[in-house]
């Protein structure tokens, strides 16, 4: 495996104009939570200040119990250690319990928050840095999660949802037996079917089988994993859990970044509520308020304020933040200084910088995480024989498409041409008549827009009749696509990554580790 490329997100057309301006400081207010040194220097001075030894002490204890069941890794025992530690600090990435990790990228962001430390620690050596990994446990939308693809299969797990996924147990195993099937000849494929087995034996949690992959995936690394379905973890954020429900807090602190990501990128990622919390019972369910009464939506469950407030008090558990409050409940319990995250994540972390300062936690280095594709060498082989570059599949690929069609076409330059020739006439025509008669001058310029009306129809017109003669080397491009972009997507956001497992084993996952920016955002792409 070779890399032959690294393309910067600004060059990438379809990386969104918010996190362009993002990663290039031009949103007020955000300079000092991107990637540089003296930006991690400003972070672990904050988090020392506002990060309480107590604070260190549930949270060591916490994952010390949550691990407990787990054989570590010497590097493992050691991140647990120091967490005690003042001068130890977190790198933190958060995902969904997707069967089998889902997509790929779930893997690149974990290995992204490894390789971070260990840059951190290489210009920090007085500070210790460790990877996290936090379990979006809580999440219930089951069906967003319950599967993933491989270049011939999909896989699918059935339960019964509607509470926290993390909690269903695996009653349904068929997807194992049809999974060793396609992956039985690898030559790590053994490998990837005693994960799969070890993980989702029947009776395992969907908590308990992912952090067993996970483990059995990244423990070597030293990473360690936060399950925030978690009581005691809980009891440390009920000030703010509080202050939510009694104030209303993040939506109105968060309101005017709201606006103004709105006015200036057409909508933000996720509209604040006036309650960001859920209750957990027998399902997960929204928080409301009437003005009299809290409801739990979809439930015959309802407190007054004194109610609820006592409740929180004596049941923090039964808490669950949503997708704003999920960032603050992790950055209220980590000493952490850095989140990695995709860009849709990026972008809802970013409505919340003043309902931070609002609740007096320090907002963390945002870091919109690197992408990676894997592509045969024979991609890249017919790629180059058509005097494509691989950047060309991540622009807009029907104008790329239309002008290799058209590439060299006679009647096309001859058509250009006799354009420029009329516009260039029309030009001087137009000066001279708008000296005279107004009506004659813009008869002049209606007559202008309705000739290059008809070339623009010329053009089209060649355009089809040339898809239709070079039928061949259009269906060609569009299978090109489809290699690069399987089901028109990122590679990384449709593969497992036992696609890549499969032949290469952890190996794989050091060329990926190896490969890694941590200092830019990038696409990476990799010959196989």
């Amino acid at each position: 495996m070779k890399t032959i490329n690294k393309i910067s997100f600004n060059d990438i057309e379809s990386i969104p104009q918010l996190i362009k301006d993002f990663l290039n400081h031009r949103i007020e207010g955000f300079e000092e939570n991107t990637f540089s040194l003296d930006n991690f220097r400003k972070q672990i001075h904050l988090k020392q200040e506002s990060f309480a030894p107590q604070q260190r002490e549930v949270l060591l204890n916490t994952v010390q119990r949550q691990l407990s069941d787990f054989v570590l890794s010497s590097r493992q025992k050691e991140n647990i250690v120091h967490l005690k530690e003042p001068n130890t600090f977190t790198i933190t990435t958060g995902h969904q319990l997707n069967l089998f990790s889902g997509p790929v990228f779930f893997i690149y962001k974990i290995l992204q928050t490894i390789k971070t430390c260990t840059y951190l620690k290489e210009n920090f050596p007085d500070f210790n840095f460790v990877p996290v990994y936090w379990m979006a446990s809580e999440d219930h939308d089951f069906a967003e999660i319950n599967h993933f693809k491989t270049e011939n299969g999909y896989y699918e797990m059935n339960a019964k949802s509607g509470g926290p996924v993390g909690r269903i147990p695996v009653t349904d195993t068929f997807f194992i037996s049809e999974f060793e099937k396609e992956f039985k000849d690898y030559v790590f494929g053994t490998e990837l079917i005693l994960m799969l087995k070890e993980a989702y034996k029947t009776g395992n949690t969907l908590t308990d089988a992912i952090k067993i992959l996970v483990n059995r995936l990244f423990s070597e690394f030293g990473l360690l994993i936060v399950d925030g379905d978690s009581r005691e973890l809980k009891a440390e954020i009920k000030n703010v859990f509080k202050d939510e429900l009694l104030h209303f807090s993040l939506q109105k602190s968060s309101r005017k970044k709201v606006e103004f990501l709105t006015d200036k990128y057409g909508k933000v990622q996720v509209n604040p509520r006036e309650i960001n919390l859920f209750y957990l019972s027998d399902t997960r369910d929204r928080i409301d308020f009437d003005g009299q009464k809290y409801i739990v939506v979809d439930k015959d469950i309802h407190f007054t304020q004194e109610e609820i407030i006592n409740e929180l008090e004596s049941s923090p558990e039964k808490f669950s933040p949503n997708a704003l409050m999920r960032p603050v409940y992790q950055e209220k319990i980590l000493p952490n200084i850095a989140y990695i995250g995709g860009n849709a994540e990026i972008m809802y972390w970013l409505e919340l910088k003043d309902y931070f300062s609002h609740i007096n936690i320090p907002f963390p280095v945002l870091i919109p995480r690197n992408s990676m594709l894997f592509l045969q060498e024979k991609t890249i082989k017919k790629i180059e024989k058509l005097n494509l570059k691989i950047e060309d599949f991540f622009q807009n690929f029907t104008t790329i498409t239309n002008n290799k069609i058209l590439e060299d076409n006679t009647i096309l330059k001859l058509l250009v041409e006799k354009e420029n020739f009329l516009t260039n006439n029309f030009s001087e025509l137009k000066s001279v008549a708008e000296t005279t008669e107004k009506s004659f001058g813009n008869m002049v310029k209606a007559e202008e827009v309705r000739q290059l009306k008809s070339f623009r129809r010329m053009k089209k017109r060649l355009l089809h009749a040339e898809k239709i003669k070079q039928n061949e080397l259009l269906e060609r491009l569009e299978k090109l696509f489809i290699d690069v972009h399987p089901s028109k997507t990122w590679q990384e956001r449709i593969y497992n990554f036992s696609v890549f497992f499969a032949d290469q084993g952890y190996s794989w996952l050091e060329t990926c580790l190896e490969e890694m920016v941590v200092q830019e955002s990038k696409l990476i792409i990799v010959a196989i």
